[in-house]
């Protein structure tokens, strides 16, 4: 385990879905990235370059005020580099997930364990036979939405939406479509009251009541932001067009190259697990 800063906690996690970010966790890629399956017309990630992408990401959020955490990975899946997947933080503690590949299941107790040795608070867990991965999941204002497509469960979705409800929190589900690795690589809060999507990759209807930043086709992966702060983000440098849509409707973006993740689906929002926001 590598701590690039000592973390230190008050008495809320995450007051605010998109307030100032201010801890989070990465976990470090390994070689078994190159065996993860690219998306279809993509080439495969370079495991020298995922971790010098990763290490600029480190970077990028300590120069924007984050506390960064890097746990070092230890099992062969490539998707533990996903490190939203194990957890969803409310206010007083974080939500335990259970991964809807079994393969991946290790990955919540070993984040659970660092989380009692840096005093992070469990709020609940999602139980057998639920399924349900942190990272289809977006929080905003007091809504939470929840992605319904290949992966977790009707009862780990209603297992957290229970959980979530009693943290005052609404809930929505979002349907996606075929194909989509998860809710948070075509979908983002950037506001308490505006959505960044993902062309029509996910069900717009959902979102009623938010205004919605709609990205183009092709490049609906660049949906997938890292919320810093209220309408201030950090996204994949690939995605130009939809840079320029985000800054024209007002939104800071930081953007660095994260392409060997987004090759596999995994986006900058799907990379850090947040641990705390005013």
């Amino acid at each position: 385990m590598t701590t690039h800063r000592a973390l230190s906690y008050g008495p809320r996690l995450v007051a605010s879905p998109t307030g100032r970010l201010i801890a989070v966790v990465l976990v470090q890629p390994t070689r078994a990235i190159e065996n993860a399956r690219p998306l279809p017309g993509e080439p495969g990630s370079v495991y020298a370059r995922t971790l010098e992408q990763h290490d600029v990401l480190r970077k990028t959020l300590e120069y924007c005020g984050v506390e960064v955490t890097v746990f070092e990975s230890h099992a062969s899946d490539p998707y533990e580099v996903a490190a939203g997947d194990a957890a969803a933080a409310f206010a007083d503690g974080a939500v335990m997930m259970r991964l809807t590949a079994s393969s991946r299941r290790g990955e919540v107790d070993r984040m659970q364990s660092e989380f009692a040795r840096i005093d992070v608070p469990i709020a609940g867990h999602i139980a057998a036979p639920g399924l349900l991965d942190g990272n289809d999941v977006v929080m905003a204002g007091n809504t939470a939405f929840v992605g319904v497509g290949t992966r977790g469960n009707e009862l780990g979705r209603r297992g957290f939406a229970e959980l979530a409800r009693s943290h005052g929190f609404s809930v929505r589900e979002v349907k996606l479509a075929p194909g989509v690795p998860a809710l948070r690589s075509v979908v983002c809060a950037v506001s308490q009251d505006t959505i960044v999507l993902g062309g029509d990759k996910a069900d717009a209807s959902a979102f009623a009541g938010f205004k919605t930043i709609v990205l183009e086709r092709g490049e609906e992966l660049g949906a997938g932001v890292l919320c810093l702060d209220e309408r201030h983000v950090i996204a994949d440098i690939r995605y130009r067009t939809s840079l320029s849509i985000m800054r024209r409707a007002g939104i800071g973006v930081e953007s660095i190259d994260l392409y060997d993740f987004t090759k596999i689906g995994v986006t900058p929002a799907m990379l850090a697990l947040v641990l705390r926001r005013d």
